[in-house]
């Protein structure tokens, strides 16, 4: 049996908010997201069925930040609804959101155990200290990601896919049915890359739903699902080869890629003049 199914299975009850049964993961309807006047996010509209895995792919500034806050409920919509298994985003605790590297303070003073076992803070409350049960938890999920050896290491002598794995492990322990990954494969090699889509597809196995902004057109063209292309509205959602046409990535990307384009294949070049997603979006 596959390690992380050992460990938990969903409940169809998390947290503070009842899953309804027979309804998606996740539906997005007519969501519009504004900040001082200036449009972010506008009219989108999609839909995550149970143990997707699904990219959201556009341009720096395209909204995809901003798009993963609102699912998490850390942003407020301007208008439009996030329904989480038939319910707002709030009181859910089976949603881990995973951010860019780049926006953590890697300096804190805690180490992997700590960061993981803030998973379960939902789960006991504020209030509560940790049972054996829960310390249990933290060692398998952080056996699952290949932590264990570094487990009492402080964050920020961690490898930046060592960073991701603990952030994994912290959404493990958390029990998470929906993961928000933001970025989680800039900077990382091919090998540290290769770690984390092992571990997804193990999550994947269990039915974990698994939304990911990337950069990469061939990573998510092979490794997910469906892709969701965006820059600021949604361009195109389903299957890869549906989704990146010519015309679609040029909508998108405007000057800044290249599109080239043969009988087998579609090659974009360009938008890699910065890693910080949001770099030109309107956020707080």
């Amino acid at each position: 049996m596959n390690r992380i199914k050992e460990i938990h299975k969903p409940s169809l009850k998390l947290g503070h908010a009842q899953h309804q049964a027979g309804v998606p993961i996740l539906e997005i309807r007519a969501l519009t997201v504004r900040y001082d006047g200036v449009l972010a996010l506008e009219d989108i509209s999609l839909r995550l069925n149970t143990g997707e895995r699904v990219a959201v792919i556009g341009p720096n500034g395209a909204g995809k930040s901003t798009l993963f806050k609102v699912i998490a409920g850390v942003l407020p919509a301007s208008s439009g609804e996030v329904k989480i298994a038939g319910q707002s985003p709030g009181g859910h605790i089976c949603i881990a959101y995973l951010p860019q590297r780049s926006q953590v303070d890697w300096n804190f003073p805690v180490n992997v155990t700590d960061v993981v076992m803030m998973g379960r803070i939902g789960k006991l409350g504020l209030l509560r200290w940790p049972r054996p049960r829960d310390w249990e938890l933290v060692r398998q999920c952080l056996e699952v990601v290949k932590l264990t050896e570094l487990a009492g290491r402080q964050i920020s002598e961690l490898s930046g896919g060592q960073q991701q794995r603990m952030f994994i492990a912290r959404a493990l322990a958390q029990e998470a049915e929906l993961m928000l990954m933001d970025e989680p494969f800039t900077g990382l090699d091919v090998n540290s890359q290769e770690d984390i889509l092992n571990i997804l597809d193990d999550l994947q196995q269990r039915g974990v739903t698994i939304m990911a902004s990337t950069h990469d057109l061939n990573l998510a063209g092979e490794h997910f699902d469906r892709v969701v292309l965006i820059n600021r509205r949604v361009l195109g959602m389903g299957l890869p080869e549906q989704v990146f046409t010519t015309e679609r990535l040029m909508q998108a990307y405007g000057g800044h890629l290249r599109v080239i384009q043969n009988e087998k294949e579609i090659l974009a070049l360009g938008d890699t003049c910065c890693d910080e997603e949001e770099a030109h979006a309107h956020t707080p």
